[in-house]
């Protein structure tokens, strides 16, 4: 088969590398379409012989630009007779549907995958009144609509009237990985200036109003245990704000800003309690990489991140509800024992989101 996987910006290629890798090694061809402006394919896809083609679309849904990539993948996927066109993330999706809709005719399937619909329980009015009814419309010129959590796919399968509508969780991680990594925990600690017998809170993601690590840090503010550290894991625009609000809570000497690591797996395993406090998500990557890693998790309940942890495998809070995250905080802290148990539930439970898993189910998608 001949592959296009199309998407916005091109650090979303990052979720696909052994995938593409398997499709490739499978005698499949791939391509990619995207926008490298603001960040690059990854250099394994240019050593895997895959063609970058530059895109226009940019992540605002008004920018004239988005037009202009309409016209750009027409002409691309007319010109290269795809089997399969692939498109993630909403503006790509949208503009690649619209720009598909001719090549269709001649048998050439379109495949989104939905990483976490805009509209979702709980999400304001205007994601609601600008991104259903769009969504809903390419539906109509989408074959196969792939959906990563349980809400999205029961909205799916009801509403959106693709050709076909399937449930695959996720874009999968290397359980392994973060399972068998080696550190000096006492070492690590040591670099980024942990005490060695503290508890270690940690949250990895973008410093981004949707990731909400300010909920954790006005919790810890209450918490009386000066032993308790955090690690904020990522880069983002509300690094200045974050800091301002350490500040105000008095922290400065317990909160510690690591900006972008590679080293996330071993300060996963230097840490004690994963902390993913998010108000949207898809299926976070991010807290299945913390549960392989075997850490006890305390997280907002919300769509996605309920598919991976149930009530009773970890703590579930209200997204705002700074009272909330501070007893499930404390009541990990204080009880070593449910620290291991709930870590170890953890463990068996992200195994289904394996990276081997994802594969067999999305190439099951792909040959129906």
């Amino acid at each position: 088969m001949k592959i296009l996987y199309v998407t916005t910006i091109g650090i979303t290629m990052g979720f696909f590398k052994e995938l593409i890798k398997q499709l490739i090694e499978e005698g499949h061809t791939v391509d990619i379409a995207t926008n490298e402006s603001d960040s690059k394919v990854p250099e394994l896809y240019r050593e895997l012989g895959c063609k970058i083609y530059q895109l226009s679309c940019c992540r605002s849904p008004f920018r004239k630009e988005n037009l202009t990539a309409v016209r750009e993948i027409k002409k691309l996927v007319e010109e290269n007779h795809y089997d399969i066109v692939h498109c993630h993330t909403p503006i790509a999706a949208v503009c690649t549907r619209f720009a598909c809709q001719k090549v269709r005719k001649s048998g050439t399937r379109v495949f989104y995958t939905a990483h976490g619909f805009h509209f979702y329980k709980g999400a304001p009015l205007v994601n609601w009144l600008v991104y259903y009814p769009v969504e809903w419309l390419c539906a109509h010129f989408t074959d196969v609509l792939i959906t990563i959590n349980k809400e999205d796919y029961a909205r799916a399968r009801k509403h959106m009237h693709a050709k076909r509508v399937e449930y695959v969780p996720g874009v999968g991680i290397d359980v392994e990985k973060f399972a068998n990594v080696q550190v000096d925990r006492a070492a690590k600690r040591r670099e980024i200036g942990v005490p060695e017998d503290a508890t270690v809170l940690i949250s990895v993601g973008e410093l981004s109003k949707r990731k909400n690590h300010e909920i954790i840090i006005k919790a810890l503010s209450q918490i009386e245990n000066n032993n308790i550290h955090y690690l904020i894991v990522g880069e983002g625009s509300l690094l200045q704000y974050l800091q301002k609000c350490v500040s105000e809570q008095h922290l400065e000497q317990r909160v510690h800003f690591l900006g972008y690591r590679k080293d996330v797996a071993e300060l996963y395993k230097s840490s004690d309690i994963c902390c993913f406090p998010s108000i949207h998500e898809g299926l976070p990557v991010a807290l299945m990489e913390a549960m392989a890693s075997g850490l006890p998790v305390v997280c907002s309940k919300i769509r996605g991140s309920i598919d991976l942890i149930n009530e009773g495998e970890g703590h579930l809070c209200d997204t705002l509800d700074t009272d909330g995250f501070a007893q499930a905080i404390s009541c990990l802290v204080e009880d070593k024992e449910l620290q291991l148990k709930m870590g170890k539930m953890s463990k068996e439970s992200v195994d289904k989101y394996s990276i081997e898993t994802i594969i067999k189910a999305m190439n099951k998608c792909m040959k129906k």
